[in-house]
């Protein structure tokens, strides 16, 4: 009995193909396959791999004359060794070839991590993955693979994923973390101080902002600043607006690395070593855009409830707070009060800036009506005090 089946929705005809296909049955799957091809009206062909065990040279040449025939021809579900075979022989340059995904549950697994994009859990003490939002995700963990690699040629420690997963209607990526703990367990558990976890908070930071990309590599954080404050046109004083966006705009280009997401959940002790996740925030800028990202994962989203640092991070705002300052002295490698308080004005509204946008864009979260006219006094006092934004 010839390995192909078929089915028809909306005009696209999938071809299942199941089994083994080689030069002892191509030529009757072949021929089964045209007998489809002739006798049903479709605008599409789609071979479908899922059952499909190993397929030879003989096969090989089968769908390399369907393509021909059928331009548009794609393979989906192909598993790892199809895929590897259709790699090989540059299949996959000739047409569209989709990969089949294990599927994992992350249902009752510890959440280690949130960010931008997606959220981290623990599978195994040896493994951790992360769940994007987006359930189309697939360029997205493409682009994140891709900045997470540049990352790491460049020296920073940073966790490579090494599988892609379906995790119910939407995709994971898969990391080796063996038994790596976030900053934020560290600090919330005890096992390390304020002072500790400040420290290595900013030895990596710096590290990453010492490294420099190349241009074109990664988005530019200051194009993205200027995007927030252009929302902002109708939602301060035109005066106050004209200053916001001058201030930004007069920010030096610079090519250092920026994580774009930097805090304690997205940084991993392991064995000795912070590890970066979430890569698929980096982008290069002045670091004042990274420290106005970390006030407000540290302070300045828990300003009005002091209870979201406990839901976000898992410690109380004091902390939080102690940890911000310590932090920023260490990064600015003073003790200078005033010296520390210039730099916290600064990153506070490019942090403030932030915030003012996303609780204008979710007027229908619970504390809209107290996040918004409290972000934007804040913001508009803080602009009668600061005339630049570098440090």
């Amino acid at each position: 009995m010839p390995n192909a089946a078929f089915t028809i929705e909306d005009g696209v005809l999938t071809l299942a193909l199941s089994g083994n296909i080689d030069s002892a049955n191509s030529t009757a799957v072949e021929a089964k396959i045209n007998q489809i091809l002739a006798e049903n009206d479709f605008s599409t062909v789609v071979i479908d791999a899922t059952d499909l065990n190993y397929i030879s040279s003989a096969g090989l040449r089968v769908i390399l004359r369907l393509l021909k025939a059928h331009p548009g021809l794609s393979i989906e579900n192909a598993s790892t060794d199809i895929y590897e075979v259709l790699d090989m022989t540059g299949f996959t340059e000739l047409m569209q070839v989709s990969k089949a995904y294990r599927v994992l549950d992350v249902e009752g697994c510890e959440v280690i991590g949130r960010g931008a994009n997606g959220r981290v859990y623990r599978i195994n003490p040896d493994t951790i993955v992360k769940v994007y939002f987006n359930p189309d995700a697939l360029p997205e963990i493409q682009r994140e693979r891709e900045l997470a690699r540049t990352a790491f040629v460049l020296g920073i420690p940073t966790a490579i994923p090494y599988d892609v997963v379906r995790v119910g209607n939407g995709y994971g990526s898969v990391f080796e973390m063996l038994n790596a703990k976030s900053l934020a367990t560290l600090l919330s558990s005890g096992e390390r101080s304020v002072d500790e976890v400040a420290t290595m908070l900013a030895e990596l930071i710096a590290l990453i902002h010492g490294t420099e990309v190349k241009d074109g590599s990664m988005p530019n954080m200051r194009t993205t600043a200027l995007g927030w404050v252009e929302f902002l046109v109708d939602y301060l004083p035109a005066d106050k607006y004209a200053k916001l966006h001058a201030l930004v705009d007069a920010v030096p280009e610079s090519l250092g690395m920026l994580h774009g997401d930097y805090h304690l959940k997205n940084v991993m002790y392991q064995n000795g070593e912070c590890l970066l996740i979430d890569m698929d925030t980096l982008c290069h800028g002045h670091p004042i855009f990274e420290l106005g990202s970390m006030y407000n994962a540290l302070r300045g989203f828990s300003e009005i409830n002091h209870d979201n640092i406990a839901g976000f991070i898992g410690i109380d705002f004091e902390t939080g707070t102690q940890l911000w300052h310590r932090f920023l002295s260490l990064y600015l490698h003073t003790e200078d009060e005033e010296r520390i308080r210039d730099v916290e004005r600064k990153a506070q509204v490019i942090g403030y800036t932030r915030l003012l946008r996303r609780s204008i864009r979710r007027q229908d979260t619970e504390n809209h009506e107290l996040d918004i006219p409290y972000y934007r006094e804040r913001l508009t006092e803080l602009l009668d005090e600061v005339d630049t934004l570098i440090f």
